[in-house]
């Protein structure tokens, strides 16, 4: 398997921030890990090794981001200061990171990345699709948690509705709904130590759906934990079907 590693500068965060590239051709995927998480969770808990076989193949690159996670989301102290700093991230990988992969990975011009996350990290990636659906084309979530008001307490803003993607939905115009054409699909277990992410998962589809906007959401059975084990096992089996939902986009 191919693999690149970065550190590098960022005027939004002012310090050097890491990622890792795994894969050689085919779509590219912004990966996030979950709460508190680092650039290489997704290698060493196993999920790379999980889609090892589309990464071979050369039908899927990931780039695994480093979080700050520990200065906003689970940060004691002032919330504008937290969500400051969330927002600065976001900035970090929408105007830094996204056009740096563009040209490591030599996509083509117009050419929109996939992202995916775990737990808080699938919240991350449904906010980066959510947001800016002229970068990403879609979007897995696994476990995920969708709203601000969970992790920044009584605290609220305009910076923490801008990355609560169930509070924000609600503002999406009709119009702006033609954006959002790539495959969006949404997985949470029922088992051990779900129960807040699989609440949140439901209303979330429920409110998706509403829009209405185009989701798959599966729900895995009350063995499955809030784990990797489980992620590993979900990700090998969405992320084909992600890519097969991408395929008639990408090849127009």
């Amino acid at each position: 398997m191919h693999i690149q590693y970065y550190k590098e500068h960022s005027e939004f965060l002012k310090r050097e921030m890491e990622f890792k590239i795994y894969g050689h051709a085919g779509p590219v995927c912004l990966a996030f890990s979950c709460e508190g998480g680092r650039f290489y969770d997704w290698e060493d808990r196993g999920l790379v090794n999980s889609l090892g076989f589309l990464i071979d193949a050369g039908r899927l690159r990931l780039v695994c981001a480093d979080s700050i996670d520990g200065e906003s989301w689970l940060a004691g102290g002032e919330g504008r200061a937290r969500a400051e700093m969330q927002e600065r991230w976001f900035c970090w990988l929408t105007r830094e990171l996204v056009p740096r992969v563009h040209a490591l990975c030599a996509m083509a011009d117009g050419e929109k990345l996939l992202t995916a996350g775990i737990s808080l990290g699938a919240g991350h990636a449904a906010n980066l699709y959510l947001r800016r659906p002229d970068l990403f084309c879609g979007a897995l979530c696994l476990s995920g948690s969708y709203t601000a008001r969970g992790w920044f307490g009584s605290y609220a803003d305009d910076l923490t509705l801008r990355n609560s993607p169930a509070d924000y939905l609600r503002l999406i115009s009709a119009a702006q709904l033609a954006a959002y054409t790539g495959p969006f699909l949404l997985c949470c277990g029922q088992g051990p130590y779900e129960d807040r992410f699989l609440a949140e998962t439901r209303a979330f589809e429920t409110s998706l759906k509403a829009k209405p906007l185009p989701v798959s959401a599966d729900y895995w059975g009350d063995d499955v934990s809030h784990d990797w084990p489980w992620w590993q096992k979900q990700a090998a089996v969405l992320f084909p079907r992600i890519l097969d939902a991408l395929e008639p986009t990408t090849t127009k």
